[in-house]
Parts: C-alpha cells; sequence; structure tokens
C-alpha cells in the first residue's frame, strides 16, 4: 500500500515529512482487523470440529485407545481406511455421525482457513482501491482453487 503524500512533499521538500491520511490508517486497521479474526475464527473452528470428530470417533469405537506399536502413514492414508477419501464419502459419514467424517471435516476447514484470508485479501484491495493488487490477488486465489480440483 503507497503513504499519500502531501504536495509539498511530494515535491520533495524536506521539511514537510511525508504523513499518512488518517482515513488510510482506518482503513488498514479494518483489513488487519478482519484478516486476523478470519484466521482465528479458522483455525479455531477447525480445532473444535477435530475435537468433536476425535470424542466420537473414540466413543463409537473404543478399541482405538489401546493401539500399539508404530502406526504407518501407508495404512492410515490406504484406500481400506475408515477415513472418508472423497467429498461424498466424507458427506456419508458426517450423515451416519461418524467421528472419521468429522475430522474430515475439521480438516477440510483447517486447509481451507488461508484460502479464505486470500479471498479476505481480495476484498481488502477492493476496499482500499488498489486495482493491481485486487488482480494479482484474484491470481492467487484462482490458482489455489484450481489446484484443489486438479490435485
Amino acid at each position: 500500500m503507497t503513504t499519500p503524500l502531501t504536495p509539498a512533499s511530494a515535491a520533495g521538500n524536506p521539511d514537510q515529512p511525508a504523513v499518512r491520511h488518517p482515513v488510510d490508517e482506518e482503513k488498514l486497521r479494518k483489513v488487519e482487523g478482519a484478516i486476523s479474526a478470519g484466521l482465528r475464527i479458522g483455525v479455531l473452528l477447525s480445532v473444535a470440529i477435530l475435537l468433536v470428530g476425535l470424542v466420537v470417533t473414540f466413543v463409537h469405537h473404543p478399541d482405538y485407545r489401546h493401539i500399539t506399536g508404530g502406526i504407518s502413514y501407508h495404512e492410515l492414508t490406504s484406500k481400506s481406511t475408515r477415513f472418508p477419501h472423497t467429498v461424498s464419502q466424507m458427506g456419508s459419514a458426517l450423515s451416519r455421525g461418524d467421528g472419521e467424517g468429522i475430522i474430515v471435516l475439521g480438516l477440510i476447514v483447517l486447509v481451507a482457513t488461508p484460502v479464505f484470508r486470500v479471498a479476505i485479501g481480495v476484498l481488502s484491495f477492493i476496499y482500499e482501491k488498489d486495482p493491481p493488487m485486487t488482480f494479482v490477488t484474484l491470481f492467487v486465489l484462482a490458482v489455489l482453487l484450481l489446484s484443489f480440483f486438479l490435485a
């Protein structure tokens, strides 16, 4: 964001310091507050959903508490595990009240939080009337969203 200069400082007068207009400071505070709140809410919401999912999972499967030995990442992510691997499987798991579906939903909310932050960035640059940064941030948002569908 550029600092608006007074006419004297724009002309290079060293006696006149560059000043920010109070309106710009207020806009900046609002934008930073929105971004901060969006990130906090996203992380706290995902943690709450993950905790609920863990509790539900352990209530439905008390035998999980007694797992001993090492757990392989490949076992956890294989197609034979109970965790949903597609959106439709997650929807089915959520409709049945499975803890694994709730956990996956919490992870999706956690991954979506930074994407939401970029979307807030687009709105903030529109609010600040900064077209170049609006277009750059829109491009970043488009690439992020496209990467989810191509992965």
